[in-house]
């Protein structure tokens, strides 16, 4: 196979199509074997047989975007030792001991730049400190289309998944934000087994490919969790194992690549596993995700799922009929 290029994960679209808020209900495609319908959520269930298991990423969403004193935007990612953060946020004209200030007193000082930056924060931050004062952060392009900059009230709901349990994402597994508790328990009265991972969303899932050779990027790591139930319902599947976004289709695909072993059977790691075309599923049978950017690795999974041009047309299909795009835009539904 010839090397994968950004140029092979870009496309254009309308920048009207960029979803701004949930799409409720959503449209949603499927497409089996580059055929396209457009189908309701009552057929989309109705795909599920008896015997298949459905997976979700149980995270849960923690307001990490924080304004500072001088309107910066700061996108906390990862908590290190002695208060010193991973985070994101514009630093061209700063310079290392530079002191930002935070709500509630708090100060960060800038002691590494990079990609990401580290920053040693005044105090422990914990959870409450972000639900008081932080923002979802929600991509870019959502901030561009609406105009501004900070999150609506809205947001701190529509941004979480009626499942999310256990704390520790940046971002919402996105695929999920289509379905409701309801929908989890009609698939159980239909046979269906749905379970859990955790995977907490990170650099390394909504983060662009820099390197134009694409399988040359390295992606960030996140933490996986998968607990012992969860990976004998995969294990004893008699059905097909249906992936709820490309967070779960990373953990799982990460457990069947090696994940560490706990002493109770469970599995919990850091993955890097960056899937591209040319690999070889292992446990994913049928993908649901959203509609994604261009040049992400999150479209190059997509790719490898079924196959670059098989997409392409798909995407082209869904642009000419005008279904929303990104985190708050419609639903796909690949199957083999």
């Amino acid at each position: 196979m010839k090397s994968l290029t950004l140029q092979d994960l870009d496309y254009s679209y309308p920048q009207h199509l960029i979803a701004t808020k949930p799409q409720r209900p959503s449209r949603i495609l499927v497409n089996e074997g580059g055929s396209n319908t457009e189908i309701s959520k009552k057929q989309l269930l109705d795909l599920f047989n008896p015997g298949d298991v459905l997976v979700v990423n149980d995270t849960k969403v923690t307001p990490k975007r924080i304004f500072t004193e001088n309107d910066t935007e700061i996108l906390f990612l990862d908590a290190g030792a002695d208060s010193v953060w991973t985070a994101l946020f514009p630093a061209k004209k700063l310079k290392v001991g530079d002191v930002l200030n935070l709500p509630g007193g708090v100060t960060a000082q800038l002691v590494e730049k990079g990609f990401p930056l580290k920053i040693k924060l005044s105090t422990f931050l914990d959870e409450a400190y972000f639900l008081e004062h932080g923002h979802p952060a929600l991509p870019p392009y959502i901030q561009k289309a609406r105009g501004e900059r900070k999150a609506q009230q809205d947001d701190y709901d529509w941004y979480q998944t009626e499942w999310a349990a256990r704390v520790g994402s940046s971002a919402a597994p996105t695929a999920s934000l289509h379905f409701t508790n309801d929908d989890l328990e009609a698939l159980r009265r239909r046979g269906v087994d749905v379970c859990t991972v955790t995977l907490h969303v990170g650099l390394g899932t909504f983060m662009p490919l820099r390197n134009d050779d694409v399988v040359s990027n390295e992606l960030h790591s996140e933490f996986v969790s998968i607990g012992k139930e969860t990976i004998k319902k995969i294990e004893e599947a008699s059905g097909k194992v249906w992936a709820m976004g490309t967070t779960v289709t990373r953990s799982l695909e990460s457990y069947a690549a090696g994940l560490l072993a706990e002493e109770d059977e469970s599995y919990a790691g850091h993955t890097k596993l960056f899937i591209y075309p040319g690999y070889q599923f292992k446990i994913v049978g049928a993908l649901l995700t959203n509609f994604h950017q261009p040049k992400s690795s999150l479209l190059a999974l997509v790719f490898a799922f079924t196959s670059m041009e098989n997409v392409k047309q798909a995407y082209q299909w869904v642009i000419e009929k005008e279904f929303k795009l990104f985190s708050y835009g419609d639903l796909s539904v690949w199957l083999k």
